[in-house]
């Protein structure tokens, strides 16, 4: 389960930015993940509870954002959303094999609550 390294990585980076906040704990950390990402959300959310105590975040609450997947065209120039992979393979608009993945790779910290 590669989601347990994925979290280790994201509380020791959640608590270094707490510390340079001269916060002692963090409350809230909102995460997003994105469609394409590979990571199971239920695994992460697992890995959260299981790595929080003995560390800051030992009382914390996590919030996952959810990002679906959006591709470009680069012909057209437009965005769109996409029901999967095979979505962005052509254009909805102009029909051209050009699509690319706009969005739903991300898995990022978006923001946290430190006290």
């Amino acid at each position: 389960m590669h989601e347990a390294g994925l979290m280790a990585r994201v509380l020791e980076i959640a608590a270094r930015h707490a510390e340079e906040a001269g916060a002692g704990r963090i409350r809230l950390i909102a995460l997003r993940v994105g469609a394409l990402s590979g990571v199971e959300k239920e695994s992460l959310r697992f890995a959260f509870e299981a790595l929080k105590p003995g560390t800051p975040a030992r009382e914390a609450e996590l919030l996952i954002e959810e990002v679906p997947l959006r591709g470009s065209c680069e012909a057209c120039n437009i965005e769109f959303a996409a029901d999967g992979l095979y979505g962005i393979a052509l254009c909805p608009s102009c029909g051209e094999p050009v699509a690319a993945v706009a969005a739903g790779e991300e898995l990022e910290i978006s923001y946290l609550e430190v006290i």
